[in-house]
């Protein structure tokens, strides 16, 4: 029998229950799990009110985890648990396509690997690919406080940025941005209107700024590509800050401006794999990291509450 974390009712934590022993069918790999994170997408499934519709319950959630395959190899897991029927990371043991399996570099911390994993996919290759950086660019950060934002600070200079701004709405994140790297931090304080934003960020720039990573969208956003240059980009990642932003058509016309989606649903299993083994390597060798907390997994209930709520000090990780 193996522990599981079950969520019988959508917008409730999931408890600790017994399960038989998951038989891996043709195709399949057994991992033994060594940390599983709590990340937004896991609570979005789980509140039953997210674009993939309601999960079938009772489900064990997770979207993806660390462990060691029956040999002792590290790897990283991806499921689509609370996206389409199957169970996720969070139990003792798992079953998984071999093809959402990546085996690790040597000296990868799991925990680590575990609160970086597709949230730091996601901040790289909006950099990289959906953004176009260079070495020599100016790039702004917004929501930099999350995992996502953390990642895209640390990226960005590992990819030859030469400014990096981070924004962020609490002190201790803007603190932690300056440790990792970012060359100017800007607050986003409580009623911020666009103009009074954008005048900020003007001034922590070096001049007009070449890209924009965007996991919040709303206000920070518009602010954002008004300090763009001409032929700018914004990638948008997310809307934590509102599911609308207030943007005016001739800042968009005026600057020949590129507003550029991003989802890590489009990625293939190979391309994804590729990402994640960089991620792992630059964690390895101490270049990327990301606040995270680790509790044991028998807490799972209250450490999901804190998730949900934002009363967490970053990404928990569930360690078993």
């Amino acid at each position: 029998m193996i522990s599981a974390a079950v969520l019988r009712t959508c917008g409730s934590p999931p408890v600790i229950e017994r399960r038989p022993d998951p038989q891996a069918r043709d195709g399949e790999l057994t991992v033994t799990v060594a940390a599983a994170p709590i990340t937004p997408l896991d609570l979005l499934c789980a509140s039953g009110e997210s674009y993939f519709g309601t999960p079938a319950t009772p489900y064990v959630p997770g979207v993806q985890g660390t462990g060691q395959l029956s040999d002792g190899t590290p790897v990283w897991f991806a499921t689509a648990a609370g996206m389409r029927p199957g169970d996720g990371s969070m139990a003792s043991v798992v079953t998984v396509p071999e093809a959402d399996v990546v085996r690790l570099p040597p000296g990868a911390p799991s925990h680590l690997v575990a609160a970086l994993g597709l949230s730091a996919v996601a901040a790289l290759a909006a950099l990289r690919h959906a953004g176009g950086l260079t070495a020599g660019q100016q790039v702004i950060v917004l929501g930099a406080g999350g995992v996502v934002g953390q990642a895209a600070i640390q990226l960005a200079r590992l990819a030859g940025a030469r400014r990096v701004i981070a924004v962020t709405r609490s002190a201790p994140a803007r603190e932690r941005a300056a440790e990792l790297g970012a060359h100017a931090t800007v607050a986003l304080l409580p009623g911020d209107d666009v103009t009074a934003l954008a005048a900020r960020l003007r001034a922590a720039a070096d001049g007009p700024a070449d890209l924009v990573l965007d996991p919040v969208f709303g206000t920070p956003a518009a602010a954002a590509l008004r300090v763009l240059r001409p032929g700018g980009r914004l990638v948008n990642l997310g809307s934590a800050a509102g599911p609308t932003a207030p943007i005016d058509s001739a800042t968009l016309r005026g600057g020949s401006l590129h507003v550029v989606g991003y989802t890590n649903n489009a990625l293939s299993t190979v391309e994804r794999a590729a990402l994640v083994a960089e991620v792992a390597g630059h964690a390895a060798a101490g270049r990327l990291t990301a606040g995270h907390e680790v509790v044991p997994f028998g807490t799972v209930g209250a450490a999901w509450q804190r998730q949900a709520s934002g009363t967490a000090g970053g990404r928990i990780v569930l360690g078993f």
